[in-house]
C-alpha cells in the first residue's frame, strides 16, 4: 500500500522547493530565451513575483487534488480528455497571433464558399498553397462549410485535436508498458507551456501533432493485434502525410515500431508482424499514391522550393534547444527524459525506441524551432514519465508531476495568456468584433504597406475577415513591393506571394459601405490620395492599436463609418 503524502514530509519539502528554485533560476535567466513567440524575456518583462509565486503554489496544489481525485484513478482516459479540454478552452481568448493563419482561412474559405470539388481540383492552382498539404485546411473548410465561418468552431476542433493527442498518448504508453506509464505521460503534455500559445491558433501544428500521435499508436496496434487495426493505422498514415512536410522525416518512427515487434513480438509469429506491416504499407501506399498522382506538380514543386528556400532558412530562423527544453517545456520533464535514456539502455527495454526516435531525430538533424519540435512533445512526454518510473512511491511522482504542470499553467495562463493578448494581431480581432457590433454588413479595406515590415499588409486582411460576419470588399495593392533580395531569405515570404482572392473582389459602384477599414503597419498618419477620395462622406470611428512594441509588424485598424 502506498503510503499518504503527509508521510512523506521531507520528500514533499525538497521537491517543492527544488520546483521553486528551477523556476527562480530560468526567471533570473529568461534573457537566454530566444522563442520568437513566447520568450520568457518578454512575457515576464512586466510579472511581480511577489504575487506570482503564491499562483504557483495555489496552482500545485490545485493539480494534486485534481490528480488525486477518484475520477483520475477509476477514468483516466475520461479525466485526461476532459482536464486537457477545459484548460485548452482558456486560451480561446488568445487572438491569431502568427500571419500564417491567412493561408490556412484563404485555403479554407475557397471550400467553404466553393464546395469540395473545387477545392480539389483548385488546390496548388486557384488556391495558393505555398508549402502548405491539403488535409488540415481541407477540415478546416468542412467546419466552415457545416458550422459555420466562426473561428469558435476552429477552437473547439483544434483544441479537440489537443485533447485526443493527450489520450492516445495515455493509450501509447499504456500499450507499450502499463496504465502508470500511460496516465503520468498525457498528463504532462500539460507541463508544456508553449502548447497553449498553439492550441487555440487556426495552424497545422496541433492538429499535426495528433495526426502523428494517432499514427503511432494505431501502428502499434496493428502490430499487436492485427483485426481492422492496419486499415486504421493506414488512413492515420495518410492523414499525417497530408498534413505538414516535416512529419514525412518522422514517419520513420514507422520501421522502428515493426522492427521492435519483429525483434520482440511477445509470442506472436513474426510472419503475422511481418503480414501486417505490408498490409498497412499497402494500403496507406495506395491512398497516398492516388492523391500523388493528381497532384504530383504541385507536390514536387513544393518540395523543390522547400529543398532550396526553407532547408537553408530553418538554420537563419531557429531557436536554440535551451528555449525550447528548459524554459518553453518544464525543465523537469526534459531532465525525466534525459535520465530515461539512461534506465532503458540498463533495462535493455528495446521499446523505448519508438518513443525516443523522435526526439532522436530532432537532435540529429539539429530542428530547433519549436513549432517544428511540437510534434514530437507526446514521446517526450512518454520519456519523461518512463523515467519517472524509477519512484516507487506513487504518490510522490504524483506530486512531482502535479509540480510541473501546476508551474506550466500558471505560466501559460498569467504570463503567456496576457502577452499573446497584446500582440498587434489582435486588433484585426478588436475591429472585426466592432464590425459585427454595429451590424455593418460590407465593409470596404484598404491597406498601406511599409517599409519598415518585411509583412505584405495584405496578409492581415484573411484574419480580420475570420473575425467579422461583414462582407469583406478588398483590392490588392500590386504597385508596391519590397525589393526581391529584400524578402528571398524571409519567414515572411509568403506574404508578398499572397494573391487576393475572388471572393473579395466583388462589384460594389452602385452600393454604399457600412464601413471602410483601413490597415497599416503601427499608426500611419498620412494617407495616400485614393484612400481619403473614399473615406469621402466618412468619418473616423474607432482606432485599434494595441501593441507590444516588440516586433516590427504590428497592424493598426482605423474604422470609418458614414456621418
Amino acid at each position: 500500500m502506498h503510503q499518504p503524502l503527509f508521510k512523506k514530509k521531507s520528500h514533499v519539502l525538497l521537491i517543492t522547493l527544488l520546483t521553486l528554485n528551477a523556476f527562480m533560476l530560468l526567471f533570473i535567466l529568461r534573457n537566454a530565451d530566444d522563442n520568437r513567440l513566447t520568450s520568457w524575456q518578454w512575457v515576464f518583462a512586466n510579472v511581480e513575483l511577489t504575487w506570482f509565486i503564491p499562483l504557483i503554489a495555489s496552482g500545485i496544489i490545485i493539480t494534486y487534488a485534481l490528480l488525486s481525485s477518484p475520477v483520475s484513478r477509476q477514468r483516466p482516459l475520461l479525466f485526461l480528455f476532459l482536464i486537457s479540454f477545459a484548460v485548452g478552452t482558456i486560451f480561446w481568448k488568445i487572438p491569431e497571433v502568427i500571419v500564417d493563419t491567412s493561408r490556412y482561412f484563404t485555403q479554407a474559405k475557397h471550400l467553404e464558399i466553393y464546395g469540395i470539388k473545387y477545392f480539389i481540383s483548385g488546390w496548388g492552382k486557384n488556391i495558393n498553397a505555398w508549402t502548405d498539404l491539403p488535409l488540415v485546411p481541407f477540415l478546416y473548410g468542412l467546419v466552415f462549410k457545416f458550422f459555420g465561418e466562426t473561428r469558435a468552431f476552429i477552437q473547439v476542433f483544434t483544441t479537440l485535436a489537443f485533447s485526443l493527442t493527450v489520450v492516445f498518448t495515455y493509450l501509447i504508453g499504456r500499450t507499450l508498458w502499463d496504465e502508470d506509464t500511460g496516465f503520468f505521460a498525457g498528463t504532462l503534455l500539460l507541463g508544456i507551456p508553449y502548447i497553449f500559445s498553439q492550441t487555440p491558433l487556426m495552424l497545422v501544428d496541433v492538429p499535426t501533432m495528433f495526426f502523428l500521435t494517432l499514427s503511432i499508436y494505431t501502428f502499434i496496434m496493428a502490430m499487436e493485434k492485427g483485426g481492422a487495426w492496419p486499415a486504421v493505422s493506414s488512413i492515420a498514415i495518410f492523414c499525417t502525410v497530408f498534413s505538414k512536410y516535416s512529419t514525412w522525416i518522422m514517419l520513420s518512427v514507422l520501421p522502428v515500431i515493426f522492427l521492435v515487434y519483429l525483434k520482440n513480438p511477445g509470442g506472436r509469429h513474426n510472419k503475422a508482424v511481418i503480414f501486417r506491416c505490408v498490409l498497412v504499407a499497402l494500403i496507406a501506399g495506395v491512398f497516398t499514391g492516388v492523391v500523388f498522382i493528381f497532384k504530383s506538380d504541385v507536390i514536387l514543386r513544393q518540395i523543390d522550393f522547400l529543398r532550396e528556400y526553407q532547408a537553408p532558412g530553418l538554420r537563419r530562423w531557429g531557436e536554440s534547444f535551451v528555449s525550447t527544453f528548459l524554459f518553453q517545456i518544464h525543465p523537469f520533464i526534459t531532465i525525466a527524459a534525459i535520465y530515461s535514456v539512461y534506465e532503458a539502455f540498463r533495462k535493455k527495454d528495446l521499446k523505448f525506441l519508438i518513443i525516443f526516435w523522435l526526439l532522436f531525430l530532432i537532435v540529429l538533424f539539429q530542428i530547433r524551432r519549436s513549432r517544428y519540435v511540437m510534434v514530437i512533445f507526446p514521446m517526450l512526454t512518454l520519456m519523461a514519465s518512463y523515467g519517472l518510473q524509477k519512484i516507487k512511491t506513487l504518490e510522490i511522482r504524483r506530486y512531482i508531476a502535479s509540480c510541473i504542470v501546476g508551474v506550466s499553467l500558471v505560466v501559460a495562463i498569467f504570463a503567456y495568456l496576457p502577452f499573446l493578448q497584446t500582440m498587434g494581431l489582435v486588433n484585426c480581432k478588436y475591429a472585426g468584433m466592432f464590425l459585427d457590433s454595429v451590424h455593418a454588413e460590407k465593409a470596404e479595406v484598404f491597406t498601406i504597406p511599409s517599409a519598415k515590415s518585411a509583412v505584405n499588409p495584405s496578409i492581415a486582411v484573411p484574419i480580420l475577415d475570420l473575425f467579422t460576419d461583414a462582407d469583406i470588399l478588398y483590392r490588392q495593392d500590386k504597385d508596391f513591393s519590397l525589393p526581391f533580395e529584400k524578402i528571398e531569405k524571409s519567414p515572411l515570404r509568403f506574404t508578398w506571394e499572397y494573391k487576393n482572392p475572388a471572393y473579395y473582389i466583388k462589384d460594389d459602384k452602385d452600393s454604399g459601405k457600412d464601413a471602410i477599414v483601413i490597415i497599416s503597419n503601427r499608426t500611419n498618419k498620412l494617407l495616400p490620395n485614393r484612400i481619403k477620395r473614399k473615406i469621402k462622406g466618412y468619418k473616423k470611428t474607432r482606432v485599434f492599436n494595441t501593441s507590444t512594441g516588440i516586433f516590427r509588424y504590428s497592424p493598426v485598424v482605423t474604422i470609418y463609418m458614414p456621418k
